[in-house]
This record gives C-alpha cells, sequence and structure tokens, in this order.
C-alpha cells in the first residue's frame, strides 16, 4: 500500500485531499499544528486505519525529519493563508512559508521523494495580461505593502523547489491555486464565499471591500483535489508549474448578488473602502483569471461545479 504525507492536511483544501488518497487506496498520514486547520475537518477521517494524524510545525526540521521517513508522496500544504491572515501575522506567514518549504525540501531530497508544492495565484501580483500564463512576468508592488509579502513568499519557494529539481534533481510539483472554495472553507481568513454566505444566513450586511469590480474565478475543491491527484501520478508533471483552477470569471458584486438571491436573504449589500480594512497601503487586483492551456497537455482537467454549485454546496455544509 502507497503512503502519502500531507502537511497541512487538517486543513480545507488538506482535508479534502486526504479524503481523496483515503478513498484510492493509500495511507495517508497528516501534519498539521492547527493554526488554521481544524480537527473537526479530519474527524470522519480519524476513524480509518489507514489515517494517521501528526500534530506539529513544518518550521520544526528536526519533528519533521523525525516524522517524514518512507513515504511514496509528500504533499506540502500547509502554509499562511488568507488575506486578512498575511497582513496581521507578517512575520509569521513570512517563516511558515520559506523555512516550511525548504525544511519539507531537503528533508524529500534525503530519499527522493516526490513533492507537489502548493502555491497561489498571489504570486503573478499586479500582472495585466489577462489570462495568466504560469512563465508570465510577476508584476509586485512596494515592500512597504504588506498584501506582496505571500506573494513573494510563496515564489520563493518557488524558486527554491524549482532549483532542488534542477540542482538535485528531487521530482517536485507545483500548483497555484487560483481561489478554491467549498465544504470546510470558513471566512474567518477573509475567504469572501464563506464569509458573504454567512452573513446572508445572519441577515446581515454582506459586506464588499473596495468597488466590488475587481473578479475572481472560484474553483470547487473537488476539481482542485482531483487536479493534485493527476499531476503527482504523472513524472512528465514534475519540474513544472500549473495554474489550477476555474477560468470563469464572476466580479464580487455579481457574487454577492448570487448569494443574497440564492439564500432569499434580507442583507443588503455593504461597500467598505480597503484602507478601513486594511490600512491605507492595501492593493488589489481587478482581474485574477488563469490560463489553463498548460495543465490541459499534462491531464485531463475541466473544471466541474460552477459557482452557483458552489455556492450551494458551501450553503449545504454550514446548514449540516
Amino acid at each position: 500500500m502507497k503512503k502519502v504525507i500531507i502537511t497541512g492536511g487538517a486543513g480545507f483544501i488538506g482535508s479534502h485531499l486526504s479524503e481523496k488518497y483515503i478513498k484510492n487506496g493509500w495511507k495517508v498520514t497528516v501534519i498539521d499544528n492547527l493554526s488554521t486547520g481544524r480537527k473537526e475537518n479530519i474527524k470522519e477521517l480519524e476513524k480509518n486505519k489507514n489515517f494517521y494524524f501528526i500534530y506539529g510545525d513544518i518550521t520544526d526540521f528536526d519533528f519533521l525529519k523525525q516524522n517524514i521517513k518512507d513515504f511514496d508522496l509528500i504533499i506540502h500544504l500547509a502554509a499562511a493563508v488568507g488575506v486578512k491572515y498575511i497582513i496581521e501575522n507578517p512575520i509569521k506567514s513570512i517563516i511558515t512559508n520559506v523555512k516550511g518549504t525548504e525544511n519539507i525540501l531537503e528533508i524529500a531530497n534525503i530519499d527522493k521523494t516526490p513533492v507537489f508544492i502548493a502555491s497561489t495565484s498571489e504570486v503573478y501580483g499586479k500582472n495585466t495580461n489577462i489570462p495568466l500564463k504560469e512563465d508570465d512576468d510577476r508584476v509586485v508592488g512596494s515592500t512597504n505593502v504588506s498584501r506582496w509579502n505571500y506573494a513573494c513568499s510563496k515564489a520563493l519557494d518557488e524558486f527554491l523547489s524549482l532549483a532542488y529539481f534542477r540542482e538535485k534533481k528531487l521530482p517536485v510539483v507545483i500548483g497555484r491555486f487560483f481561489n478554491t472554495c467549498g465544504p470546510r472553507q470558513i471566512g474567518e481568513y477573509g475567504m469572501v464565499v464563506p464569509k458573504f454566505i454567512k452573513q446572508a444566513m445572519l441577515g446581515l450586511p454582506i459586506t464588499i471591500y473596495g468597488d466590488g469590480k475587481q473578479s475572481r474565478c472560484f474553483t470547487h475543491v473537488e476539481d482542485v483535489v482531483n487536479a493534485v491527484y493527476a499531476l503527482c501520478e504523472k513524472k512528465e508533471c514534475y519540474g513544472n508549474v500549473f495554474n489550477i483552477g476555474s477560468d470563469i470569471q464572476v466580479t464580487i458584486t455579481e457574487l454577492a448578488t448570487k448569494i443574497v438571491t440564492k439564500l432569499k436573504s434580507d442583507s443588503l449589500i455593504e461597500y467598505i473602502p480597503y484602507n478601513k480594512v486594511y490600512g491605507s497601503n492595501f492593493e488589489d487586483m481587478l482581474v485574477r483569471q488563469p490560463l489553463l492551456d498548460k495543465i490541459r497537455k499534462y491531464i485531463e482537467f475541466n473544471p466541474e461545479f460552477n459557482i452557483d454549485y458552489i455556492i450551494k454546496d458551501v450553503i449545504k455544509f454550514f446548514e449540516s
């Protein structure tokens, strides 16, 4: 039986990915410090004899070296997540992302264990060359703008991962996630879909930061999980970076309107200037849309679930 270890496996994406591997006959070990992950996400998994949970921190090299041995695959999801969390915890975010990934790569390299590194569409920064292609230039703002520390730390993760692939021949594949959504995601760290749904269910104002004209491409977690699994199964994917997400744009105002309509909520939409939430030096992107040509050359990838299904699925989760 093959064995996979998933860092951040008690998180939103990690718990779904753990279920995927268990279902496909793997032994799954999760490492998580529960800073943003939750034991509730894996309570059903813990009933399975092929699932193991280890509490620990990816920045602790000795801990990782002791626990990551004899695995067929490492999936590295653990990271600082969410705009709100990043801005409020800049030092911890940078150390977690950079040091954590360095530790994982160093340990994986001991036995040349294949690694999937989770990255983000944030690395594109303010690039307006839409749709965004994997080898497009990065356009990031000033170091005085806290927003960009996350983009830069994840870009450094990518540089380091590709360096390990080229210099040390470590099998590495990188996936850039675009606004993954679905059951178990919470709005506490700034994720708009669960935040808006919770506000609408409680009859509270739907709080949109900015003018609501900014658009994003929302992707159901099951589509992301299926893509990660497929990419890790093909050796041809190693040494490559892939966009993983939907390419259908939805403005934030359209998202809020869909949620209010679906729930038949009395909530009103309220627009709040960025500076009242994040301070005077915050920057955002108007459009964030991936080009999916590359991933479709390597695996069969066609996101199955649209934004209406995502909204329905998250509502069902909150009502359960």
